[in-house]
């Protein structure tokens, strides 16, 4: 069970993660795409990833301020590696899938943050509680596609994902540091 919390933590991230890679382009290559999140059970990284997300996406590189995006991750898609986790990760103590069964994204703004950096700021939701985050995004361009990568550490606290007895962050750690590399085609 407890191992089942910290992979929950990490669903989380690994939300987190997707939203700040899919904000910046549009037709995202889910194949070829990952998001992870990590977090800590007693002290271990423990790495869990989102199979299913949804992204509109609208970004160019010459006005990077006149993008948006808008995800939409399917949380009930959290894998582990092992059924018995991942079920318990869709429960109510960690994602409560069936009452919440997306976590989204959406940007309010795209700034510049020199080279092929940027940060995009949005709101993040999940398990109906809502923060704003600055996702900081490394873009790299490479014939007809686009990558996206970047990592961004969330407290899963926030967004009441780990309760009951595991609310207690001495066994899974309250952070969780979403990864993700993205890959779209370019418009």
């Amino acid at each position: 069970m407890k191992s089942n919390f910290y992979h929950s933590i990490l669903a989380g991230v690994a939300a987190l993660s997707l939203f700040g890679a899919s904000l910046a382009h549009a037709d995202v290559d889910v194949s070829k795409s990952t998001v992870v999140a990590t977090t800590k059970q007693m002290n271990v990284p423990v790495d869990g990833k989102f199979k299913k997300f949804s992204a509109q996406l609208n970004f160019d590189p010459g006005k990077p301020t006149a993008g948006n995006a808008n995800v939409s991750i399917d949380t009930g898609s959290y894998d582990l590696g092992a059924d018995d986790y991942n079920k318990q990760a869709q429960g109510k103590e960690w994602f409560d899938s069936a009452t919440y069964p997306a976590a989204t994204f959406v940007s309010s703004a795209i700034a510049p943050a020199g080279g092929n950096q940027y940060k995009i700021t949005g709101k993040l939701t999940i398990k109906g509680k809502s923060q704003t985050v600055v996702v900081p995004v490394t873009i790299a361009s490479q014939g007809n596609t686009q990558t996206f990568d970047g990592s961004l550490p969330i407290k899963r606290s926030q967004f009441d994902v780990g309760t009951g007895e595991w609310k207690d962050t001495s066994v899974v750690a309250d952070e969780v540091v979403i990864k993700f590399h993205i890959v779209a085609s370019k418009k």
